[in-house]
């Protein structure tokens, strides 16, 4: 890197850049990038998890899908998330940041846009719904392109901040598009966005629903992001071709790191596809054995227990989450990535086991179902907590670990494989009973734990991170 001063071309790139020289260090122009690049990638969450908010209301718009192709459903952008991550994750020294973040942020226009037209009418055929659920994965793929690209801004003494901000604030989006799709579908926004339909839900009364507003809502903030990205990111001078780039490959920290952020980040982003199916699936109308009174008096109950409305927790989990990965970047910024990751294993494991005791619900009676319900209410916050904390300890790492092209690269990969995360646990959750898969992720904590330790966090350890 040129230690000259970094100044700007009249385009797109950067005519020299070393963030690691205080003197010559443009942090305007990189903090300036991580908002922009932070925006867009909130909006290319929206676009990802959008199908989570939707998908389990499907039926009650008028579809008859199976719980089966209902977990698919929510499944799919896990699946596509995670491919696209793939060829997200060599765009960087390729394509620069400007050009990558602008056109892919133009690209979520497609996908929110299908939804919101497929939503207020139940004609369109299943296979239809799975292409608009995998081009939803565009907003996954971004994930892979925007971090590595964002870290060669900013000096390795910062990049936890910055990349636990960047991933912190655009995991909110998942919390976003969950907590306000109920608010946006209770009323017509304006008219030319379409009709209204009847959200009929057995046991419930008939409810008026603009569903279409879900989606819509955030096409104005696509735009505005894409146009924002264009005319105001710069791109830095790291250009590697795709064959130099895989030189990743040959090193085991990449590897084991991988397995790790499989630990904090595919368990984020796969809960947070399945929080609200597996709820309603457990403790709400999925369950349902009695219907209390009819018409506008109508109760969903289960062992004399009203069932809990899925949409009024779901977005809690993804605001825990996205929230410690916030507020925990600065301390691994102080203390290290790897004791961190650590803490997030271990804290994992004890919630999983928590949590497994409030898979089964007891219908015995109501006191015993709303202790389950609590249970299980409390221990997913709590893996969402811990897993938060991993998110960002495990970005502080592999800054740590690699020099910084190969950083970014690193970042880019292992974020790929992680974002299977919601297709694995719909597979999983659809294959066997969610305690034997709970089981199967507690289990894989303790081994990442050993890595850690072994690996990055003990006394002596080969790589301190």
């Amino acid at each position: 890197m040129s230690s000259t001063p970094t100044t700007p071309r009249s385009g797109e790139w950067l005519d020299a850049w070393d963030p690691e020289n205080e003197a010559t260090w443009d942090k305007a122009l990189a903090w300036k990038t991580l908002w922009i690049t932070t925006f867009t990638l909130t909006m290319a969450f929206v676009a990802w998890f959008l199908p989570s908010a939707i998908v389990p209301k499907l039926n009650a718009l008028g579809y008859t899908f199976s719980k089966e192709q209902l977990y698919w459903l929510a499944a799919i952008p896990g699946l596509s998330g995670g491919l696209m991550r793939i060829v997200w994750m060599i765009l960087p020294p390729i394509m620069g940041t400007r050009r990558m973040v602008a056109l892919t942020t133009a690209l979520l226009f497609f996908p929110v846009l299908g939804w919101g037209v497929r939503v207020q009418s139940p004609t369109a055929p299943y296979w239809e719904l799975l292409v608009l659920a995998f081009l939803a994965g565009i907003g996954g793929g971004a994930f892979s392109g925007f971090m590595p690209s964002t870290s060669y801004f900013f000096p390795r003494r910062l990049q936890g901040t910055a990349l636990g901000l960047q991933a912190g604030i655009g995991n909110f989006g998942v919390s976003l598009v969950q907590l306000m799709t109920p608010w946006l579908i209770g009323f017509g926004m304006v008219g030319f966005l379409g009709a209204s339909q009847q959200m009929k839900v057995p046991g419930k009364p008939d409810v008026t629903v603009w569903y279409q507003n879900a989606a819509f809502f955030y096409i104005p903030f696509i735009i505005v992001g894409t146009i924002i990205a264009w005319t105001m990111l710069k791109s830095v001078p790291i250009k590697a071709n795709i064959r130099q780039q895989f030189d990743i490959f040959r090193t085991p920290d990449t590897w084991w790191m991988t397995l790790l952020y499989i630990m904090t980040f595919g368990t984020f982003s796969g809960l947070s596809a399945q929080f609200g199916l597996l709820m309603t699936n457990l403790y709400g109308a999925g369950n349902a054995a009695i219907v209390s009174g009819s018409g506008s008096t109508a109760t969903l109950l289960v062992a004399g227990y009203a069932v809990p409305d899925a949409v009024k927790y779901v977005f809690l989990g993804p605001l825990v989450g996205a929230g410690a990965r916030i507020l925990f970047s600065p301390l691994t910024d102080r203390m290290g990535g790897a004791r961190w990751t650590l803490v997030s294993g271990i804290g994992l494991v004890g919630s999983i086991i928590y949590t497994i005791g409030g898979l089964v619900p007891d219908t015995s009676s109501a006191e015993a179902l709303q202790a389950g319900f609590g249970r299980f209410l409390w221990g997913m916050l709590a893996i969402f907590l811990f897993a938060g904390i991993g998110n960002a300890s495990t970005f502080k790492q592999m800054p740590m670990i690699f020099e910084r092209r190969q950083a970014g690269g690193v970042i880019g990969w292992t974020g790929a494989i992680a974002a299977f995360g919601p297709f694995l646990f719909g597979v999983g959750l659809t294959l066997m009973s969610p305690t034997a898969f709970y089981w199967i992720g507690a289990a894989f904590a303790v081994l990442c734990i050993g890595i850690t330790w072994v690996r990055y966090a003990r006394p002596g350890a080969p790589k301190v991170s």
